[in-house]
């Protein structure tokens, strides 16, 4: 609880510095509107960003991080050949992810979120604090699995974690003048992408545990 209030109070400070920066790109009274390319290089050549900019990339660090942590007991939790290569692939995947996303809020001088996956198996943390992420029942459910029973529960849970990540998507496109820089626009689409596809890919693998009685 202590964290999720950090992290409110995170994006509280962040959002109040975007507003702040944001003034310089506002014309005085009476004076003339300033143009596009205007605005643009008082805020550096870029797009502005807004407060849901910031609290999709800030939020889905720790969306990521939490990923990489489950996937990360596929070889301990006896995993079938399958799910450990979309587990390697996951976790080289999101980790990737998480570095843009740190580079990013880093670049813009903005509060950066700790990507370490081990922070997200800490008991009493609130791990519904973003959309699809595993609750801490859920949690201890999959590490206590083995074999077959952890193939069936990791795709299960992971395909609720990809459907948040979509639903944070959403969220984010939704937002009136967000995901305009190029950067994010990028990134939340292929974000979106990604996580269909694997969508897919995991609902296919769950019917072949089910029809065949055994790891896919």
């Amino acid at each position: 609880m202590a964290m999720k209030r950090s992290f409110a109070r995170a994006v509280l400070l962040v959002a109040a510095a975007v507003g702040a920066c944001s003034t310089t790109a506002k014309p005085r009274p009476g004076a003339e509107p300033l143009s596009p390319a205007a605005v643009a290089r008082a805020d550096g050549g870029r797009p502005p960003v807004t407060p849901a900019d910031i609290h999709f990339m800030s939020g889905m660090i720790g969306h990521h991080a939490q990923a990489v942590l489950i996937a990360g007991w596929a070889p301990s939790h006896d995993a079938g050949q399958a799910v450990r290569a979309l587990c390697e692939r996951i976790v080289v995947g999101q980790r990737d992810e998480i570095a843009f996303m740190q580079s990013w809020l880093r670049d813009r001088r903005l509060p950066v979120p700790d990507g370490d996956p081990a922070h997200f198996a800490m008991p009493g943390m609130d791990h519904a604090l973003m959309p699809g992420m595993l609750t801490a029942e859920q949690l201890t459910k999959l590490d206590r699995a083995r074999g077959l029973e952890f193939d069936r529960l990791f795709l299960t849970f992971m395909i609720q974690h990809h459907q948040g990540a979509i639903t944070m998507v959403e969220q984010l496109m939704g937002s009136p003048g967000a995901a305009q820089e190029d950067k994010v626009f990028k990134f939340v689409s292929d974000v979106n992408v990604d996580q269909t596809t694997e969508i897919d890919r995991m609902n296919l693998m769950l019917e072949a545990l089910a029809s065949k009685g055994k790891t896919p």
